[in-house]
């Protein structure tokens, strides 16, 4: 039973300014567009510009981000960084966490995934505005390689420190809310079903399936409360730790495509498959979590949740040998051959009931 957890959480400001200031003097601030919104640049940079620390700012972060992104952010801001800090949702977070790596090791985007050839990184802190990814807590960052969304985990990418400010996401919008919320949900369901789960995956991972189920219906239409705010960022947190012990399973495998193809947001695309995969896992795990939950399928309708897509039988034979040769399948309870990955889409285009053609 294994269980690693190198991150400092910080809830409180002022101790993570204490904190940050003694990591380095340079740093390299990955965002996207909205923490300039939401409050979080202009706290970060303060701190930042109290203890003299010299720093550059790239806030062109895209969602799912590619290689070209990760060469863009080198060429144009160099590679002599002390601290590389991701302040966004998960996508910032992970393009942090792949640049600390290049910082520190003359390799290319691609080599990320050659795992022997690096064993150092700048020092990483993150800091969620959003409540899905959990990426503050893990040692996984998913990027997009030639069209084909794909992560890579090593621990020297576990943040240093990561802030947990609930505030920062009190200007979500509805439709982002509930796809990063579903993100939390997927991580914590599918790290439950998960042949890797342990009891301290398991811990973590039931508490934010039951925060999640009396949060998010509420959150949704209540966007701007603070306390349901804070409840779904400790529940993507803990989900979080839960799949830094066992990665996640199916589910995300299957909803990768839809992402990268179709443009379906990547909390939606993953939590529309946790249905076939609870239903077809029949392990007791799978029992507590409808248990807890209730009828996944039901869970996601009472959300609204609707995805639309065209798509022909040649992509769902491309996107299931895809899933046939991902990682994915061998931590998943059910036998997913190739048939039955088929079997997962046919599912959710024909019988699911949130499909709209």
């Amino acid at each position: 039973m294994d269980f690693y957890l190198p991150t400092k959480l910080f809830s409180n400001i002022d101790s993570f300014s204490i904190a940050l200031e003694k990591l380095g003097e340079k740093f390299l601030i990955i965002t996207g567009k909205s923490s300039a919104h939401n409050g979080s640049l202009d706290e970060l940079t303060k701190i930042l510009n109290k203890y003299q620390k010299k720093y550059e700012i790239f806030n062109e972060t895209i969602e799912n981000p590619p290689k070209e992104l990760l060469e863009l952010i080198l060429k144009r801001h160099g590679k002599d960084w002390d601290v590389i800090i991701g302040l966004g949702g998960g996508s910032p977070m992970d393009t942090a966490k792949a640049i600390a790596i290049l910082c520190k090791n003359n390799i290319s985007v691609e080599e990320l995934y050659e795992l022997e050839k690096y064993n150092t990184a700048s020092k990483i802190v993150c800091i969620p505005t959003t409540a899905g990814t959990g990426s503050e807590v893990t040692q996984y960052s998913v990027l997009t390689i030639n069209g084909i969304k794909k992560g890579f985990k090593h621990e020297k990418i576990f943040p240093t420190i990561s802030l947990l400010e609930p505030k920062y996401s009190l200007t979500l919008p509805k439709d982002l809310t509930i796809s990063t919320g579903l993100d939390a949900l997927s991580h914590a369901v599918e790290s439950a079903l998960s042949l890797k789960s342990n009891n301290f995956s398991e811990l973590f991972a039931f508490k934010a399936i039951e925060i999640i189920k009396d949060t998010l219906p509420k959150l949704i239409n209540n966007l701007e409360n603070y306390e349901l705010r804070k409840r779904m960022l400790l529940a993507s947190t803990y989900a979080g730790i839960s799949i830094s012990v066992t990665g996640t399973t199916i589910a995300h495998s299957l909803g990768y495509s839809l992402t990268t193809d179709k443009g379906i947001r990547h909390g939606l695309a993953t939590a529309v498959f946790l249905p076939f995969e609870i239903e077809n896992a029949k392990t007791k795990n799978a029992e507590k979590i409808v248990s807890i939950l209730g009828n996944m399928l039901d869970f996601l309708k009472k959300l609204n949740v609707e995805i639309t897509f065209s798509v022909s039988e040649q992509e769902i034979n491309k996107w299931s040998e895809i899933v046939a040769n991902s990682s994915h399948v061998k931590v998943t309870p059910g036998n997913y051959d190739l048939q039955k990955i088929k079997e997962a889409y046919h599912w959710l285009i024909d019988k699911s009931g949130i499909y709209g053609r």
